[in-house]
């Protein structure tokens, strides 16, 4: 589990993140952070398009900038939305997070207040499929 002052880096980065999201149509602002196997923290924040389905999610984005650098294990990721409860993922971003997710993985579902509660992957996509199954 990572220590509270990178717990709080994770945090911090999501928020940041979440200023940067590109969301002229729903104006509906995500921001996420993920916490590599190596202690490398990417972020990345909802990205919209014209076309509705060439938009990318936070989480996906922070997760996929973090496989283009070369990790290929997530431990921790902290998600921040602009509704007034705890951020939720999409169905496709928790799928995406199964396939990198280590072991010990952690999300940090925030609330605008930066209070938040922690979930294993179990919790957020149970009976799930990975890759195992395709051994």
């Amino acid at each position: 589990m990572a220590n509270k002052d990178l717990k709080q880096q994770l945090i911090d980065s999501a928020f940041a993140a979440q200023e940067m999201a590109y969301v002229p149509y729903s104006q509906f602002r995500v921001g996420a952070a993920v916490l590599d196997e190596q202690g490398r923290i990417f972020s990345g924040c909802n990205i919209e398009n014209a076309s509705y389905g060439a938009a990318n999610c936070a989480e996906r984005t922070a997760i996929f900038g973090a496989v283009a650098a070369g990790a290929r294990r997530i431990k921790m990721l902290a998600v921040i939305t602009d509704d007034d409860d705890f951020a939720r993922p999409c169905g496709i971003c928790r799928q995406v997070m199964r396939e990198f997710a280590a072991p010990d993985f952690v999300l940090l579902a925030l609330k605008p207040d930066g209070s938040y509660i922690e979930l294993s992957m179990d919790a957020i996509l149970p009976f799930s499929f990975g890759p195992e199954q395709l051994e």
